[in-house]
């Protein structure tokens, strides 16, 4: 580069958008709507900045304070750009539950943002679906949305040889402990008994492609349920692509009643890399 000259470079982390990669974006964004609205689910949106309180109130520690893009407004403001939308849905929920006519099934497709190490399947910015049932606190709430879940990975063209879905019960343990699961596993997990609300889910999906696993036990304290992800079965990109659970205390922070709601977060970055992985459609 030339002294003086600016780079042509994007910011680390984030990506560039030229014609043929916007095909792909669009094409995976049409088949998250189009399934997503075939289960009834509407869309909604929000600003991609928020109060950093909404974050500070109920979240992954490590999240809060190294992976967020934090800063003072000219206001002196304290906002941060979103990394993830659910406690924006919380928010915008809490705000006109009176006028609310549940359950909601909602949507969004946001742009999220991370500071953290860019890598395979993972940036600093990504578009993610994000597909919420709220206001129904039955086990049926679970099966429609990882029924969602997986009927999007078909519409893909996916097998359901070329995923599992993988669930359990989020345990109830302190933080730092949860934290530490989350990233070496669960001790002895293969020895854990399935939980009974996850045999009667299970049940009920009749799905080949799920099975219990003590290991899965998501990084965000907000879970007060079950919990799922959804893993590549392909040697080449055998990882987690995507999950969620059910979280109905997140409206607390708001000082407000509890709101039931159960949904999952599916990121664009995986999804092409398994579609890519797996030689489907892109475009």
């Amino acid at each position: 580069m030339k002294t003086g000259s600016v780079s042509t470079e994007p910011y680390k982390g984030v990506r560039d958008f030229y014609p043929e990669d916007m095909r792909v974006q669009n094409y995976i964004f049409s088949v998250w709507k189009k399934v997503a609205e075939k289960f009834g689910y509407e869309e909604y949106g929000a600003s991609i900045l928020e109060y950093a309180d909404l974050y500070k109130s109920k979240g992954n520690e490590e999240i809060i304070n190294d992976q967020t893009y934090t800063f003072t407004d000219r206001g002196e403001r304290e906002v941060t750009l979103r990394p993830e939308m659910t406690p924006t849905l919380a928010r915008m929920v809490a705000a006109r539950r009176k006028s609310m006519k549940f359950p909601l099934r909602w949507f969004s497709i946001p742009n999220v943002f991370r500071y953290e190490r860019p890598q395979r399947g993972r940036r600093r910015e990504h578009w993610q679906l994000n597909c919420d049932l709220v206001g129904l606190a039955g086990i049926e709430a679970e099966v429609e949305i990882i029924s969602l879940a997986s009927e999007i990975m078909k519409a893909f063209g996916a097998k359901e040889r070329d995923f599992e879905i993988k669930v359990n019960i989020k345990p109830k343990l302190d933080k730092e402990i949860l934290s530490k699961w989350d990233k070496q596993g669960v001790p002895d997990a293969d020895k854990i008994e399935c939980p009974p609300h996850i045999s009667e889910l299970i049940k009920l999906l009749n799905l080949p492609n799920v099975k219990f696993d003590a290991n899965i036990v998501r990084g965000f304290d907000y879970y007060t349920g079950m919990v799922f992800e959804v893993f590549d079965t392909n040697p080449e990109n055998r990882r987690s692509l995507f999950g969620g659970g059910r979280y109905d205390n997140l409206l607390e922070i708001f000082g407000v009643e509890p709101v039931p709601c159960v949904g999952f977060g599916m990121g664009d970055i995986t999804i092409r890399d398994f579609l890519e992985t797996h030689n489907l459609r892109i475009s």
